[in-house]
This record gives structure tokens, C-alpha cells and sequence, in this order.
């Protein structure tokens, strides 16, 4: 790959690092972000630190044939944040790039501009591939590198030394040459303003915040007993599907979704779409509600947003929902909703104390809903 000394982007110029950056290297790094998404970090990270790194890390990494520049204003010459590639494998063509953004200068579309800055020259000029790693829950990044034209390949389980002497999975993204460096097409878009409402319900996107709610109502015996696996939930395993659960809307499979009672905001349920078959437009839907706020319609509007929202935003065609075959009130709520009864599953689920269930299938159509319009009388 060529080294140039500067590299122009929308909005920024990646230029070398200066002497005169000492201050604002220090200060971009020490940074809460920075601890957390780049553990072998020093913390807190001083100005003897970033002396180090100006005159050793830089000369180390182009040394080894990577690549390191200040994202800097192009106007004011300020210092935004860094980026560079390093780990090059020459036989492979291969690098992984990396960044850090200060928090001066973020929600400006910094990082974006330079990722696809750096990628277009790198991936230009010798270069074949250039992989971006995250963490799971680091969804901004995430979004960063789907925006440059990265694709999700993976995870890598274990790839990051963490700061509690632990081992920390890593999301795998990957751009080639060939590429376009378009934004990568997303399989479930954000929703529209954040949320969906109806003046009564609202849903919006489950995060790590919701972890307390959701580990008690999963843990509810009429919940865990109808969900897969049928079990009492493992606290620490829902923290973390929580945790992840940005990350696994990014990545298309799967919109988790928590129902609030818009006069109280107090949070009723849970409501989730997992898209199963991208190929043939597929999904499923899956929810369970707090006993206080059943019987008032509130999953029958629940289910009709996201089927609303599906139907018109993304390439689903098709919405399936299951219950048991006693769980007359969920069929109710699908039946109020605009699905349609299609087939009676004998033993299809793994029950309780390792028995199996029946599963009654329902089926909800785009043109059925848009036929038929919302039906939302409770």
C-alpha cells in the first residue's frame, strides 16, 4: 500500500500526528470510551502517556506496515480524534483498522467520514481487505462501520484481553477492495423517531437498562414455563442479551422491544421480532406481559405496531406467531391482532422437565393487515 501524508474525507483530513497534539492526545484518550472499548489503554491515560505514544506508538506502527494520522478539522487544523491500520498480514493484503473519536467532537459524523476515508485509500492502493472489530456493546461503532461500507462477518469469541484479567468476544466486520464503500444495507432499519406509538402503548428498542424488568417478568411461571427452553431465566444470561441486543438489531436478526403504558410509562411487556428467513421474508414474533396490564389490549396493539412497521419498513412478507395449544388468551391476542390460524404442530417444542409441547401456528400476511387495516378495540 502507498503512505501518504494526508488523506481528505467529508468534513476531515487525516493529517500526521504533531508535537504540538500532545495536549489533545491526552485528553482525547482519557476518556471513560476509550477505557472501556480500548483495554490495554494505561488509565488514566497522562500527558507522559501520549509523549510515548507521538514518539514511539506511531513510529511502531508504520514500522511494522500500518498506518497511523490525526483526524483532524480541516478548517481549524483541531485535533478530532485518531485512526490507522496495524495487524498487516502482506501475503494476505490484509489490516485491521481502528479509531478513537474525542468527545469534543463526537455525533458529528467524525468517525464515519474518516473510517471511509482511510478504507477508500487503503483498500486503493494495495490493500485487499480491512477488517473492523467491536464490541458487542458498542453499537455506535457498529453503526460506523456498516455506514463505511463494512459488512458483518462474525463474531470472534474471546479475541480482546479485558481490563478484569477476563477474556471479551469481539464483532467482526470486513470490507474488501471490491467493495462499493456504499452504507451496507441494514435487514431492520431503526425505527421511525426511536419508537412506535399508538397514544396508549409505546415500544421502544430493550438495552441494558431494561435488564431488572425483563428477569422478572421471564421469570413469571407462566412465562418461562411456554418459552424456549422452558426454564427459569439465568439473570446473567438475560444482562447480556440485553447488552447485546442493539447489536443484534444491527445486525438484522432480531428486534427486541419493550411495551410501556404511555399514561403511567411504566413498562407492561416485552415483544420481540426474529428474523428467521431472510430469503423467503420471514419472521417471527414472540412477547409476554406483566399480569397488572393484561387484559387490556395492550399486546393486541403491541403486535399490530410491529407488524405495521415490518410489513412497511423491511422486506417481511410474512409474520408467524405460536402458542400452546391451552394458551387460549395469546391466541385471542394474535386472532385481535389480524393473524389467521394455520397449522396445529404436534411435539414441536421442547417442554418443561424435558417433555414436548404442541405448537398452533399462526400466520399474518402484508396484504391481510393492509387489507383489513389496524384493528386496535382492545
Amino acid at each position: 500500500m502507498s503512505i501518504t501524508t494526508e488523506i481528505t474525507g467529508a468534513g476531515v483530513r487525516l493529517r500526521a500526528f504533531r508535537p504540538e497534539d500532545l495536549e489533545a492526545v491526552a485528553a482525547g484518550y482519557d476518556d471513560p470510551l476509550c477505557f472501556r472499548f480500548l483495554p490495554p489503554l494505561p488509565s488514566p491515560f497522562t500527558l507522559a502517556h501520549a509523549e510515548r505514544f507521538l514518539s514511539e506508538g506511531v513510529t511502531s506502527v508504520f514500522a511494522e506496515g500500518g498506518a497511523v494520522y490525526a483526524i483532524a478539522d480541516p478548517g481549524s487544523d483541531e485535533v478530532l480524534g485518531g485512526i490507522g491500520f496495524d495487524k498487516v498480514i502482506p501475503s494476505r493484503g490484509q489490516a485491521e483498522i481502528g479509531y478513537w473519536v474525542a468527545s469534543w467532537a463526537r455525533h458529528r459524523g467524525v468517525a464515519t467520514a474518516a473510517v471511509r476515508a482511510l478504507s477508500a485509500h487503503a483498500l486503493g492502493t494495495g490493500l485487499a481487505r480491512l477488517e473492523l472489530l467491536t464490541h458487542w456493546d458498542n453499537p455506535v461503532s457498529q453503526r460506523v462501520a456498516l455506514a463505511a461500507g463494512y459488512r458483518r462477518e462474525g463474531v470472534r469469541r474471546a479475541a480482546m484481553p479485558g481490563r478484569d484479567g477476563g477474556r471479551e468476544d469481539l464483532v467482526a466486520f470486513a470490507r474488501l477492495a471490491g467493495d462499493s464503500g456504499e452504507p451496507t444495507p441494514r435487514l431492520l432499519p431503526d425505527l421511525p423517531g426511536g419508537e412506535l406509538t399508538d397514544g396508549v402503548v409505546t415500544l421502544r428498542p430493550a438495552g441494558p437498562a431494561d435488564t431488572d424488568f425483563i428477569v422478572r417478568l421471564r421469570s413469571l411461571p407462566e412465562v418461562w414455563q411456554t418459552s424456549v427452553p422452558a426454564e427459569p431465566p439465568d439473570p446473567a444470561q438475560v444482562a447480556e442479551r440485553c447488552l447485546r441486543a442493539p447489536a443484534q438489531w444491527l445486525a438484522g436478526t432480531r428486534a427486541e422491544l419493550v411495551i410501556t403504558d404511555v399514561a403511567t410509562g411504566a413498562p407492561a411487556g416485552e415483544i420481540a421480532l426474529f428474523y428467521e428467513e431472510p430469503p423467503t421474508g420471514q419472521a417471527m414474533i414472540g412477547y409476554s406481559m406483566m399480569p397488572a396490564f393484561r387484559g387490556r389490549g395492550f399486546m393486541t396493539r403491541a403486535a399490530q405496531m410491529v407488524a405495521l412497521w415490518a410489513f412497511a419498513e423491511t422486506d417481511i412478507a410474512r409474520l408467524i406467531a405460536g402458542t400452546l395449544p391451552s394458551n387460549a388468551g395469546s391466541q385471542r391476542v394474535l386472532e385481535k391482532a389480524g393473524f389467521r390460524r394455520e397449522a396445529y404442530l404436534r411435539s414441536r417444542l421442547p417442554g418443561p422437565g424435558k417433555t414436548r409441547v404442541d405448537d398452533v401456528q399462526f400466520v399474518l400476511l402484508a396484504e391481510d393487515l393492509l387489507t383489513e387495516g389496524p384493528r386496535l378495540d382492545g
